[in-house]
């Protein structure tokens, strides 16, 4: 019902109380068990989330609308549905997987460095990287005095003009993909996101949008440590 901040300022007002007693900050509660009241009125706990993939389009932003009327992945969405947030970032001239739930525990997890969930990419690079660059991306880099953790590259295929790479990452910083291969002069010409740990894009086509199965949120929840 609340933002986690929001949560704790309304416990720390005298405002909740859980069977009857005052409330504690980071209080667990079981729902059909306990009774929870705010300002003197029950909450009636959810017992549902959503939970979507798209593969986002290039041009569409990752977020929920925007001010100046550029389009983003909730405008994308099935009228009448539950509203649902991106998790994580994609950039806009990115494409591929984005996960969108009303599920703020999860998609805080998911996004916290601390879990270390895998994100993979498919990534198109100009020229051809020296097995240097490989190196130096698979060690960590500092950009711009930025420290960047080590990513796992390996290279798919190559011609004389560009070179077709997958990246695991473990962190979520802005553009960081495009940051890494920027400095090390060879700029991203194509960007997409194929695997968020267990879930996969598969073959969801362009600016499509699906429900995940049981299978899938099991293991995003297993790796975001619930």
């Amino acid at each position: 019902m609340a933002a986690r901040r929001k949560a704790d300022q309304l416990i720390a007002s005298g405002e909740v109380s859980v069977n009857g007693a005052p409330a504690v900050a980071g209080q667990q509660v079981t729902p059909g068990v306990d009774t929870v009241m705010v300002g003197g009125r029950p909450v009636q706990p959810v017992t549902e989330w959503t939970y979507l993939m798209m593969n986002k389009p290039v041009g569409v932003l990752t977020s929920v609308g925007d001010a100046r009327g550029r389009r983003s992945v909730t405008d994308r969405l099935p009228p009448g549905g539950a509203r649902v947030f991106p998790v994580g970032r994609l950039d806009l001239d990115s494409r591929g997987l984005v996960l969108l739930t009303d599920d703020g525990e999860l998609a805080g997890r998911l996004m916290h460095p601390r879990y270390h969930v895998e994100k993979e990419y498919r990534v198109v690079v100009t020229g051809q990287p020296h097995k240097d660059a490989l190196r130096q991306l698979s060690e960590g880099m500092v950009v711009s005095g930025e420290r960047f953790e080590p990513a796992e590259v390996r290279v798919l295929d190559s011609t004389a003009g560009d070179t077709r790479l997958s990246m695991v990452l473990r962190e979520g910083r802005k553009r960081e993909v495009r940051r890494l291969w920027q400095a090390l002069g060879h700029p991203v010409l194509d960007l997409q996101r194929v695997r968020i740990d267990g879930l996969t894009l598969g073959d969801l086509p362009e600016g499509g949008v699906r429900p995940l199965n049981p299978d899938e949120l099991s293991r995003l929840r297993s790796a975001a440590g619930l």
